[in-house]
């Protein structure tokens, strides 16, 4: 991460992660900008939380003066859709998920309700406030293809990284080891107020509250750290890089019962 430059847009922060990534916060979660080509195409991934649909819109077309070629979901969890709906229908472009994850998207199943008892902190203790009802996008969205390609992005590859969602996937590009690892895991400890607020970079796993299956979110970690990721964007925290990441990761992926997994919880066993 050669140049981190952080430009106050309104109600949006934006990171400068590399020259074509932008991980761009919406208060309490991280959307990206990412370029596609020199024509200045440009894909989102991730849509944020519903209040922050104005400045999305602003930052986006005051940097990019077009659509994107098309929107990537990591997963359905409201953080990360809030904007969806209506930025799909505004630039008039497809949604691409997991197939795992488009019952939540399409109406037809809701998430598990959220555990308040894991993390300690006032985020998880209010997470039963946080909506789990499927959003239904109907046509709107489709399946990622099979073979790992992403839409619009002919560099990155998506991987499927389940256990914060069942169909939970993270994009990575090999020619610079750039990782947007969406919840699969996070630089900041998502179940304290004050973690957020102070945005202090820790590795940590997925948020405790949402993830319903520990075992698949171990294999998901340890995946990624089988990368070697030289940089990586998440869906809540900071962008890191680095001996940082390289460590940490992989500390994560090595002790993820002990660092990761809460000590008791409805989803626990």
């Amino acid at each position: 991460m050669n140049e981190r430059s952080i430009l106050e847009t309104g109600t949006v922060d934006v990171i400068a992660v590399t020259d074509d990534l932008w991980s761009v916060r919406t208060l309490i979660v991280n959307v990206c900008f990412v370029g596609a080509g020199k024509n200045g195409e440009w894909v989102l991934i991730d849509t944020g939380i519903g209040p922050f649909t104005n400045a999305l819109i602003q930052e986006a077309e005051q940097r990019f003066h077009r659509p994107p070629v098309c929107i990537i979901l990591t997963h359905g969890h409201f953080d990360h859709v809030g904007s969806v709906l209506e930025l799909a229908d505004r630039w008039k472009v497809p949604v691409y998920a997991h197939a795992a994850e488009l019952p939540y998207l399409t109406g037809k199943q809701d998430y598990p309700p959220a555990d308040p008892s894991v993390g300690g902190g006032i985020m998880a203790g209010v997470s039963p406030l946080y909506p789990h009802q499927a959003i239904d996008l109907g046509e709107r969205v489709n399946t990622l293809p099979a073979d790992g390609h992403v839409p619009g992005l002919p560099e990155w590859r998506w991987i499927a990284t389940p256990g914060h969602s069942p169909g939970h996937i993270s994009l990575y590009r090999e020619r610079d080891g750039c990782l947007i690892a969406g919840d699969a895991f996070i630089t900041v400890k998502q179940e304290s107020a004050l973690a957020v607020l102070s945005q202090k970079i820790e590795l940590h796993g997925p948020p405790m509250y949402f993830t319903t299956d520990w075992e698949e979110a171990r294999g998901s970690v340890q995946a990624l750290a089988a990368l070697s990721p030289k940089t990586a964007v998440t869906g809540h925290g900071q962008p890191i890089s680095g001996e940082e990441l390289r460590l940490g990761l992989q500390r994560l992926a090595d002790h993820f019962d002990e660092v990761a997994v809460p000590q008791q919880g409805k989803y626990v066993d």
